[in-house]
Order: structure tokens, then C-alpha cells, then sequence
């Protein structure tokens, strides 16, 4: 969209005495212009009895190297948090395979619809009709369910159906709801490191508890599982909050990307070494799963404690260059001072804001579609054994953490070269991360078991495309359009996109009673619309600028904004009653698009 130019001028002014310190400062729109300077000169002088005096000048900051940096240092330790954040939320998606007999219920299954009005008991000997050595199981009139070789039923210790487990895996997410926002506002407040990290070592010892909850109750179990979600739901915000504060404008794509990589990172490795503790593991196999990832938990809090400051002000190890050149690269965007306030009427009323919550909403329908449901669907489709399923529910995520990091380095080589706007980039990517996956989901749900390598290769597709989401989408927004309040947006915005992660679960415990594939393409469609529903609101309502209200402006700042008339008429006043001709400073904004 092409237009005019237009300008906008702060006049900053700041009283003592009779002295003044005046800083004006001009921001120049252009719908041509499509780069905005990472640091502008920022000129301040002080007038004393008419006199002009120039004070100081800091010239533009040049960039420090990212490699061996602090801040590099930080998404390496943000993103094994992240592996531990997603270890600790999936693994009971795996461990449920070998925790439910599923041939148990199979075979209350066929009871059920040979007996009328017939008790059945819990404690019947149940049977297998396996074949031979190869150790396969019939299932349908087309596809046989893959075992190891020596042909081993499944003998999980509670006989659970798929309504109680899409109660215990959804209970995650009503805990995981009601911390979202309250986490983004004690960010604000206090800073994001201990929210992040006590948060996560509570749910760590939570998931060190689980085997015995579930061996005492489901209710118990579902309780902690409730608290675990609790302790994650605060993380995102808090990570928004200090990425807010540590990423300059031009690499944070590159740096949020490689750190929230860390959560698919968390599905590859899960996925098979729960498989395989499943197996082989101590305590009847499926117990080892809890104990290993929740004392992992508790390792990498030591670690984040350590290594993270909430700010490089605070940090005691960061090179006096890199703590200069963040915090200049940042200058009128965020400062050190925690939050005493929020301005909800604004948030709630932004039209970018409700772009990113709605566009948030969408994706998180897909993903958590995927990520509670893979394993599942690998077995109840596509015939997997718990082994190879785990193994290959790992390849999606694989997938999808290639596509961050590479679509996170694009998207800000775009920026720094001047081909894309903040806005344009932000939209592109997006529609990326949320289209194609729509047309590789439909398309997997029609791919029926005897082409389970071609489902495989087209949901290792699907769902590593999303990552252009996380590369260059919505996930880096707030932090654009608001630092300041980035994590109380992104915890408001993760509320409502929390709202998937129980519905869906449930959703699919419903549509797939009977696990036939016309149930699961049902599933992939929904999916599909869902991700379209997405694309079309974002490319409308979004943007990648600083908002008005966004900016942090110290509380003794006035702030005065000039239409260009009223600059033309402002300069005059300044040279009437100051003697001289005021000094601008012009830092180049994008455009909305």
C-alpha cells in the first residue's frame, strides 16, 4: 500500500528549577519506508536563561557479535527450559499408551456389544488372538496393529476409557488457563526470572508424584496434573517479559525463535525416551517416564538460577559493550523499571492486540490437536507400536524446529535488508505457519494405514510448517507492539489460546469413540478450518509497530504529540522564545499495513 508521508513529534520536556532540559524527538511514517534504525542520536540540551548548550550526543550504537554473547547465552538456557517445559506437559501423552490396557478395553469393547444389560468385571482374565512370531494383533478388516517380535499384549495397569483419559490429559489445561494472565502481571512487576523458575521447579516435583497419584486415584492424579498446569502457565508470559528487555529489534526473531524452539525440542526427545522408558524403564516401565523428566526439571532450575538476570542491568557477567547496546537498541521502548501500572482500557480495545489472540487461539487448536493426539493417532491408525510410535510422533516436531530457527534468521534478514516491513514480515510469516499446515493436515487424514509412511511424511510436513509462526509470526508480536506490557499481552492472549488445549482433547475423546480413520479426517478438517480462520484475521487487524500506549516514558517525562501542522507552528514558538532553532532527532517507523 503505497501513500504520503506523514510525522509525528514528541516534544519532551523535563523541569528543574530554572533549569529545563528539553529532548525533541521526531518520528517519521512512510509507507515506502520499511526499516527502522535499530538506535537513533538522541541530542538533549539545556536552556538556562535563554542560553542553548549543547549537553550531549551519543552517536548510533553499532551491534556486538551474537556469538558468545549473553544473550545468546540466555536463549540457550531459555531454550532447555522450554525442553523441560513441553517434557513435563507431553509426557503423559506417551505414558498413557503404556499406563491403559488397551487390550482390556477391547475386549470390554466386544462384551459390551455381545451382552445386554450383563455386569462386567474389571478383574476378568483377558485374552489375546495373536499370530505366530510376528507378533501383530487384528484390529480390522484391513490393518493389524504392529507389536515387538515376541508378540506381547498390552498389559497397562489401569483400565481407563477414553473419556478418563481425555480427562486426565485436558486437566493439564484448566490449571495452565487461570495462570496466564496473573503471570504476565507479576512479570511486569517483579521480572520474569523467578516466575519462570520456581514455576517450573514445583511442576518438576508435581511430576516426580504422578506414579503414585495415579496408582492411588484418578482424582489425585488429575490434581497435580492441575498443578502442573498452574506452574506453566506462567512461563510464557514471563519469557515474553525478559525477552522484552534482552532482544534488540533486529534479532528477535532469531533469538525468541531459537529459544521457544526448545518446546518442540522437549516433543522430539520425549516422545521416544518415553517410548523406550515405557519399555524398558524401572518401577513397571511407564513410572520411569515421571521420574526422569521431573528430576531433569529440577537440574535445569539450578542451571536458570544461576545464569539468568531479568535485564542486562542485572545481569553480573555481561560485557559492558553487549549491556550498552542492548539497552541503547531498546531506548524508548523498555526501560529496567518494573511496572506500576497497566493500561487494560488500551490492551483491550488495540485492534493488534486481539489480532495476536485471536491468530494465537487458532494455531493453538492445531497444535494441541497434534501434540496430545499424535501418539494416539500413529496407534490407533496407522498401527504403530508403542516403540516405532514414539520414534516417529518425534519426526513432526523435528520438523518444526528446523523451521523455526531457519524461518526466525529469514525474517530478520528481510528486516535488516529493507525487503520487509515489521508489519509485512510479521503477516507473511504467519499465513506461512498457519496455511500450509492446513492443506497437509486434510491431506493426512485420507491416508489410510497401508500408506502409513506417506501419513508420516505429510504430518512431519504439516506440523513443521507451523513453524514459520514461531520463526516470524505472532509469537515475537507483543514484543513489538508493546514491550513494556509484553508479557501481560501474551498472558491474556495465552488465556484465551489455552481454551484449545482442553476442548480439543475432549473433542477428539468424542469424535474418535470408535478410532476409525473417517473419524480422525474429521479431526483434520476441523483442524484445517480452524488454522484458514486464522490467516484471514491477522493478515486485517495485525501489525509489527509500537504502539502509543506501548512506549516506557519515564513518569517525570512530558510528553506533548504534534500533527505536522502543529510542528510547523511548534518549531516557530521554540525559535521565538528560545533564541534558536530546535534540533530533531528522526527514527525511521515503519508503516501500518
Amino acid at each position: 500500500m503505497v501513500g504520503g508521508p506523514s510525522r509525528e513529534t514528541v516534544s519532551v520536556c523535563r523541569e528543574r528549577g530554572n533549569t529545563r532540559k528539553r529532548t525533541q524527538l521526531t518520528w517519521s511514517y512512510s509507507w515506502e519506508s520499511s526499516q527502522p534504525k535499530s538506535i537513533f542520536q538522541k541530542k538533549e540540551y539545556r536552556t538556562k536563561k535563554n542560553m542553548a548548550v549543547k549537553r550531549n550526543e551519543l552517536d548510533e550504537v553499532e551491534p556486538t557479535s551474537l556469538w558468545c554473547s549473553t544473550r545468546l547465552g540466555l536463549a540457550f538456557v531459555s531454550f532447555l527450559g522450554f525442553v523441560n517445559l513441553y517434557a513435563l506437559r507431553v509426557n503423559m501423552s506417551v505414558a498413557m499408551v503404556c499406563m491403559v490396557n488397551q487390550t482390556a478395553l477391547e475386549e470390554l469393547k466386544q462384551q459390551a456389544k455381545t451382552t445386554v444389560n450383563d455386569t462386567v468385571s474389571f478383574n476378568s482374565t483377558f485374552t489375546t488372538n495373536t499370530t505366530g512370531s510376528e507378533g501383530i494383533i487384528a484390529v480390522d478388516s484391513g490393518c493389524v496393529l504392529q507389536r515387538d517380535g515376541n508378540g506381547t499384549a498390552s498389559s497397562g495397569e489401569f483400565v481407563w476409557e477414553k473419556s478418563t483419559q481425555g480427562y486426565i490429559l485436558s486437566s493439564f489445561f484448566y490449571g495452565y488457563i487461570i495462570t496466564q494472565l496473573p503471570g504476565g502481571w507479576l512479570s511486569s512487576r517483579f521480572g520474569g526470572k523467578h516466575i519462570f523458575g520456581w514455576s517450573m521447579l514445583v511442576c518438576a516435583l508435581c511430576t516426580l508424584f504422578m506414579p503414585l497419584a495415579a496408582r492411588t486415584s484418578v482424582a489425585f492424579l488429575i490434581v497435580l496434573r492441575v498443578i502442573c498446569g498452574m506452574c506453566q502457565g506462567v512461563v510464557w508470559p514471563a519469557m515474553q517479559g525478559i525477552w522484552a528487555r534482552w532482544a534488540p529489534p533486529l534479532e528477535i526473531n532469531k533469538l525468541c525463535g531459537f529459544c521457544y524452539a526448545g518446546s518442540q525440542i522437549g516433543n522430539v526427545l520425549t516422545f521416544p525416551l518415553a517410548a523406550l522408558l515405557c519399555e524398558y524403564g524401572f518401577d513397571g516401565g511407564w513410572p520411569s517416564v515421571f521420574y526422569v523428566f521431573g528430576s531433569l526439571g529440577v537440574l535445569w532450575f539450578v542451571a536458570w538460577m544461576y545464569f539468568v538476570a531479568d535485564s542486562p542491568t542485572e545481569h553480573p557477567r555481561i560485557s559492558e559493550g553487549e549491556r550498552y547496546y542492548i539497552n541503547k537498541s531498546l531506548h524508548g521502548k523498555i526501560s529496567d523499571k518494573k511496572a506500576e501500572s497497566t493500561p487494560w482500557v488500551a490492551i483491550l480495545t488495540s485492534v493488534p492486540v486481539w489480532a495476536i489472540i485471536v491468530t494465537h487461539t487458532c494455531a493453538n487448536w492445531g497444535t494441541y490437536t497434534f501434540l496430545t493426539n499424535i501418539p494416539t493417532y500413529m496407534k490407533e491408525v496407522l498401527k504403530f507400536d508403542i516403540k516405532k510410535n514414539g520414534l516417529l510422533s518425534a519426526l513432526p516436531y523435528i520438523s518444526f524446529f528446523i523451521v523455526i530457527n531457519i524461518s526466525g534468521n529469514i525474517a530478520d534478514a528481510l528486516r535488516a535488508r529493507k525487503v520487509l516491513s515489521s508489519t509485512l514480515s510479521r503477516k507473511i510469516f504467519n499465513s506461512l505457519g498457519l496455511g500450509l499446515p492446513a492443506v497437509f493436515v486434510v491431506s493426512t487424514g485420507f491416508i489410510d494405514c497401508t500408506q502409513s509412511t506417506l501419513a508420516v511424511v505429510l504430518l512431519t510436513i504439516g506440523v513443521g510448517m507451523s513453524g514459520f509462526q514461531y520463526g516470524g509470526g505472532f509469537l515475537a508480536n507483543p514484543a513489538e507492539i508493546a514491550p513494556k506490557y509484553a508479557g501481560i499481552i501474551f498472558g491474556f492472549s495465552n488465556t484465551v489460546a489455552t481454551i484449545p488445549g482442553f476442548m480439543a482433547p475432549l473433542a477428539i475423546g468424542l469424535i474418535t469413540k470408535d478410532q476409525t480413520q473417517e473419524q480422525w479426517q474429521i479431526v483434520f478438517v476441523v483442524a484445517a478450518v480452524v488454522y484458514i480462520l486464522g490467516v484471514i484475521f491477522y493478515i486485517f487487524t495485525a501489525s509489527g509497530e509500537l504502539q502509543p500506549w506501548g512506549a516506557d516514558i519515564p513518569d517525570d517525562v512530558e510528553i506533548k504529540m504534534f500533527s505536522p501542522d502543529q510542528e510547523s507552528k511548534a518549531s516557530k514558538d521554540i525559535v521565538k522564545r528560545e533564541g534558536r532553532i530546535p534540533e530533531t532527532e528522526t527514527l525511521m517507523q515503519n508503516s501500518k499495513m
